[in-house]
């Protein structure tokens, strides 16, 4: 981690086409070595050189289409003491990891 600043970023990912499950089955794999805690409907990060990370995760919805049910969240990240270019990285890394298909 390079680049640090002291005060908290928040960062948004609204309306994500995932559940809570896809969400935590798939999260820890984005923080890679990163020590990691799930509290609740959030999981805090914390990397060896001080920086941490609080990504929550709202109550889960549903989004109908005609007879469709597709569950969906919105994910916030709380990033404290990482610079703009390692945050950059990570949102970069979990937006890849979250991707899905459909050309």
């Amino acid at each position: 981690m390079t680049e640090v600043d002291d005060d908290a970023v928040r960062v948004e990912r609204p309306a994500m086409g995932i559940s809570h499950d896809d969400f935590f089955r798939v999260f820890p794999s984005v923080v890679g070595a990163a020590a990691w805690h799930r509290d609740g409907l959030s999981i805090r990060v914390e990397w060896p050189l001080g920086a941490r990370l609080v990504a929550s995760v709202s109550p889960q919805k549903v989004r109908r289409i005609a007879s469709l049910s597709l569950p969906y969240v919105d994910v916030g990240f709380d990033f404290h003491g990482m610079g703009a270019a390692d945050r950059a990285s990570f949102l970069l890394r979990f937006d890849k990891a979250f991707h899905k298909g459909g050309g």
